[in-house]
């Protein structure tokens, strides 16, 4: 009986060192992947379409355009076994995964793709937010969440399941929606949205994807990257677990996040042509946000810069334009006027919201696509900073570009000396 035993436990011990095995083979893991890009044209009060803006009133100012073209990137994710693909904005402005539910009849849902429970293995309904891990006893009580957006909302229930994002998978809680909004939801290529801030902006523990795959040690190096192309026919790439040097037209510099909940940090001042505005006074901070398609700013520091950078109406100006820059950690980060203005036959206007935000978390700047384009971003969940490059677009020369300016003031450290974690 004994050496049966014994021949049990060295089989048992076997199973669980080759499950190690594999565990282990997981936990080395990193993947990149393209995003889908569409260009859009809306209304100027249908821009903040994204809920980086909408918590707040935003309202235009001095600019008389009517028109904003924009661009989404979206990727594909698989949730539930067996997996259910969605396309979705992985969005660093907001904190939960939202999907479209089976039971949405609304046609905002059912023009997408819908998350079926019924089908999936793994699935498991939810009654609560504060109680990530509580199934919905029968018959029994369960939260309805809404989440308001600017131009509509959606209302949901809870679920957890397997959710992978290429060969990277946790498992985690989301929002499967059971009402939405024919705005803004019926007119996006997407299905849903990937929350990827910090978890200060989700529903509650395990409802933060990335932190999820954090706590399960699935990712190579606990960061995840963005680079968005600059133009319709450049590809453009997500990701999980590293980052890219060939993204890079320059050497990475970071800034500690400020205020957690979006990946936000701080500003020193607002530059036109490299000469400091004094438009912050030692008190702006920017959220840098991949589900924004304009960039963002306080009531008082935009009027002031619309009024200095005097984009003509009818573009009469374009070609004079400066170039516009934002300090960060003694770095300036600039833009050309093809990326802060929104030039078409309508004419010309800054493409610069305005949202005011008061303190502690703001007054906050929103660095939204037409930035991302610009510069390759690197988001560090273990040492709570932000990564800043130059975008590594083509004729974009690493040794000629005048755009990332290093001002002397603080240490860039090279990409070369990153140690993934």
């Amino acid at each position: 009986m004994a050496a049966m035993w014994n021949a049990f436990c060295i089989a048992i011990f076997s199973l669980i060192c080759i499950a190690g095995a594999e565990l282990e083979m997981v936990k080395a893991q990193s993947t990149s992947f393209t995003l889908f890009r569409k260009s859009m044209s809306f209304s100027v009060q249908k821009a903040s379409n994204n809920r980086g803006l909408t918590r707040h009133k935003s309202k235009r100012s001095h600019s008389k355009s009517k028109i904003v073209h924009a661009s989404e990137y979206y990727g594909k994710i698989a949730v539930g076994a067996p997996p259910q693909e969605f396309l979705v904005v992985f969005d660093t402005g907001s904190g939960n995964l939202l999907l479209p539910g089976k039971e949405c009849t609304d046609e905002a849902c059912t023009s997408h793709k819908r998350f079926d429970s019924g089908i999936s293995k793994t699935a498991t309904q939810i009654a609560f937010a504060d109680q990530p891990d509580k199934p919905v006893d029968k018959g029994g009580d369960r939260d309805v969440v809404t989440i308001t957006f600017g131009t509509g909302e959606m209302s949901g229930v809870f679920i957890k399941d397997k959710i992978c994002i290429g060969s990277i998978c946790t498992r985690g809680n989301f929002v499967a929606a059971t009402e939405e909004s024919d705005e803004p939801f019926s007119l996006v290529p997407f299905d849903g949205i990937f929350g990827l801030s910090l978890p200060q902006m989700s529903e509650g523990s395990g409802f933060n994807i990335m932190d999820d795959m954090v706590h399960d040690k699935v990712l190579k190096s606990n960061i995840f990257s963005v680079f968005f192309g600059a133009k319709d026919a450049e590809e453009s790439e997500i990701s999980f677990g590293e980052f890219k040097h060939n993204r890079m037209a320059s050497d990475i510099f970071y800034a500690p996040v400020s205020t957690p909940g979006y990946w936000q940090v701080e500003m020193e001042d607002v530059s036109i042509d490299n000469k400091r505005q004094n438009l912050c006074k030692g008190n702006c901070q920017v959220a840098v946000d991949t589900g924004t398609s304009l960039l963002a700013g306080p009531t008082d520091v935009i009027n002031a810069l619309i009024d200095r950078l005097a984009v003509a109406d009818d573009c009469a100006n374009y070609g004079k334009l400066p170039n516009l820059g934002f300090i960060v950690q003694g770095h300036v980060l600039n833009l050309k006027p093809e990326d802060y203005v929104d030039k078409s036959s309508d004419g010309c206007s800054v493409a610069l919201m305005t949202l005011d935000i008061p303190p502690p978390k703001g007054p906050l700047f929103i660095f939204g696509d037409p930035f991302l384009r610009k510069y390759y971003t690197i988001y560090d969940r273990d040492q709570l900073r932000v990564g800043f490059a130059l975008a590594a677009h083509p004729g974009v020369d690493p040794k000629k570009q005048t755009m990332l300016i290093d001002l002397g003031t603080h240490t860039t450290q090279r990409a070369s000396q990153y140690h993934h974690h």
